[in-house]
C-alpha cells in the first residue's frame, strides 16, 4: 500500500484519508496537515495516527516518502524511449560469425525434420503462431502449440515426433511452462532450436540449438515489453533460406 510492501489495516477514517491521498498523490506531498485534514474531513490528530500506520514519525516524514513514491511510480508509466542503436546493433551482429553458425545449424536441423512445432508464452505466443504461418507457406507443414500445459505432442505419432523439430521462443529463456514442455520425455528424440535473449538460459541450454538475440530487455509498468523485433527477423530468415535450399534440391 502506497510506499508499504504490505496491506495496513486501516479504519474507516484512515480509508477515507488514503483514498484522498491517492487521488491526489502530487498535492498531498505539498498540503500542511490541516489542508489534509480539512479536505478529508477529519482531524490533524486522525492525520498522525494515519501517518504512524504507514510507519512514519509524523506528516513531514509521510510527505517525503509520498513525494517519493509518487516519482518512482512516473517513472514506470513513462514509456522509455525508442532506442533506435539497439536495433541496429542487433543487425549488425546478424552479419557476425557466431550468428551465421547458429542460423546454418538450425536450417540443418530442420531440413531432416517432416513437422515443425512452435510454442512460446504471452508474446512469445503471437510469434510462435506467426513462425507456423510463415514457416507452413515457405517450408513443411509447422503448427504452433497453443496450451504447452496440456502437453499436446500426446496425440502425435512417436514416428512423427521423432522426425519433428521444436522452436521454443522465449525472451528471457526461463518461462517455467517452456522449460517443462521440453523437460518432457516425449521430446527425447525430437530435435529443439530457441530463440531467446541469451545463450545461458535454462531454454537455450536445453535445445539442440540456441539463437540468442541478445537485446536490451525493457519493461512498462511492470510489463515486459521486450522488441519482438530480433524473434520476428530470425524467424523469417530461417524460413527463408529453408526455402531456397529445398527449392535449389
Amino acid at each position: 500500500m502506497l510506499f508499504l510492501d504490505h496491506p495496513v489495516a486501516l479504519s474507516d477514517i484512515d480509508l477515507s484519508i488514503y483514498k484522498y491521498v491517492l487521488q491526489h498523490l502530487d498535492q498531498v506531498s505539498y498540503m500542511r496537515i490541516r489542508e489534509l485534514a480539512a479536505a478529508t474531513h477529519s482531524s490533524t490528530a486522525s492525520i498522525q495516527r494515519f501517518c504512524h500506520k504507514f510507519e512514519c514519525a509524523g506528516f513531514s516524514e509521510f510527505k517525503i516518502r509520498l513525494k517519493l513514491f509518487a516519482t518512482e511510480q512516473a517513472a514506470k508509466s513513462r514509456p522509455a524511449p525508442v532506442d533506435s542503436g539497439m536495433y541496429i546493433n542487433f543487425f549488425h551482429r546478424v552479419s557476425t560469425p557466431d550468428f551465421d553458425r547458429n542460423i546454418q545449424a538450425a536450417v540443418k536441423l530442420l531440413r531432416q525434420c517432416e513437422l515443425v512445432l512452435f510454442i512460446g508464452v504471452g508474446s512469445s505466443n503471437v510469434m510462435a503462431e506467426y513462425g507456423a504461418l510463415y514457416f507452413s507457406s515457405l517450408f513443411h507443414m509447422a503448427v504452433r502449440i497453443e496450451d504447452p500445459v496440456t502437453y499436446p505432442q500426446r496425440y502425435f505419432p512417436k514416428a512423427l515426433l521423432d522426425h519433428a523439430c521444436v522452436v521454443a521462443l522465449s525472451v528471457s529463456g526461463e518461462t517455467p511452462e517452456i522449460i517443462s514442455y521440453l523437460s518432457n520425455l516425449s521430446f527425447r528424440n525430437s530435435h529443439t532450436i530457441s530463440i531467446t535473449n541469451s545463450a545461458q538460459s535454462t531454454v537455450a541450454r536445453l535445445t539442440d540449438v540456441n539463437i540468442a538475440t541478445d537485446i536490451a530487455k525493457e519493461s512498462y509498468v511492470e510489463q515486459d515489453v521486450t522488441s519482438q523485433v530480433p524473434c520476428l527477423f530470425t524467424l523469417e530468415y530461417i524460413a527463408k533460406l529453408l526455402h531456397e535450399e529445398v527449392g535449389a534440391g
